[in-house]
């Protein structure tokens, strides 16, 4: 081995040995930096004006708030698509800004319904989709049944961009495809809403009456002005050949009973 070689070498395992030797703190230390620079970086976005990062060993901590809980995941998402920090808490405050934390869950529940209801009118599935919702402390959960995930994810969209909402629970379940259950839903649509007695809901956009159909099973959700109505709306849904149940979960506008 030449001189030159011998010298290089030795620098080599020298570095190495320093770069071992080197207290672990400093180096976390070092990368701790790096990751917060990176991720302060990452939430540059107007956005994310009132967060603030703190990192240790590692783990990023998010803190501070937004105004709305899109925004919040949007965070923890920059931030994880580092692939640098070991663990995300994300700890941001939603609804602190703009007077959003003063919406009340009646009021945010009204709203939301509202929207829900008008959500992906013009797509040809409203009158098959039935989302339920429920508001404690702005927390959200959604619940139900829609007809393909082009629904589902619209609808959680609208809800987590709405002011007031602290965060979102999603027990919402996409029916199965299935060419039988398709069949079903348009003779259903035309069945129910083809009826004289009951043609006037068709000139809603939001289709008050509902129709969910999962594996021949067929559940009418919404609600209509009479139990007449109501009633009507059962016997048209059963009389669909092909149909194995029908559950009538219609309500009538001004009681609290089915």
């Amino acid at each position: 081995m030449s001189s030159f070689s011998r010298r290089f070498t030795g620098a080599a395992s020298a570095l190495a040995l320093a770069v071992l030797l080197a207290p672990a703190p400093a180096r976390a230390q070092r990368n701790d930096s790096k990751i917060q620079s990176d991720a302060q970086h990452e939430l540059r976005d107007k956005r994310f004006n009132g967060v603030q990062v703190q990192v240790h060993d590692g783990v990023v901590r998010l803190t501070g708030e937004v105004n709305t809980y899109a925004d919040k995941e949007e965070a923890a998402k920059k931030v994880e698509h580092m692939h640098e920090a070991a663990n995300i808490q994300n700890d941001i405050n939603v609804g602190g800004q703009g007077g959003a934390s003063n919406v009340s869950d009646e009021e945010l529940q009204r709203k939301l319904a509202k929207a829900l209801a008008y959500d992906r009118v013009g797509y040809g599935t409203t009158m098959f989709n039935a989302i339920t919702l429920q508001v404690h402390n702005g927390v959200v959960t959604l619940g139900g049944v829609v007809y393909g995930p082009p629904d589902k994810d619209s609808a959680l969209s609208l809800v987590k961009n709405t002011p007031g909402v602290r965060d979102v629970i999603d027990h919402i379940q996409v029916a199965p495809p299935s060419p039988m259950d398709d069949r079903i839903r348009h003779e259903e649509a035309r069945s129910i809403y083809g009826f004289p007695q009951l043609n006037r809901y068709a000139l809603n956009p939001a289709k008050p009456i509902r129709i969910v159909v999962v594996n021949g099973h067929v559940t009418l959700a919404g609600t209509v002005d009479s139990k007449g109505d109501k009633d009507v709306a059962g016997i048209r849904a059963n009389s669909v050949p092909g149909v194995f149940s029908v559950q009538n979960d219609l309500q009538v506008a001004g009681q609290n009973e089915r």
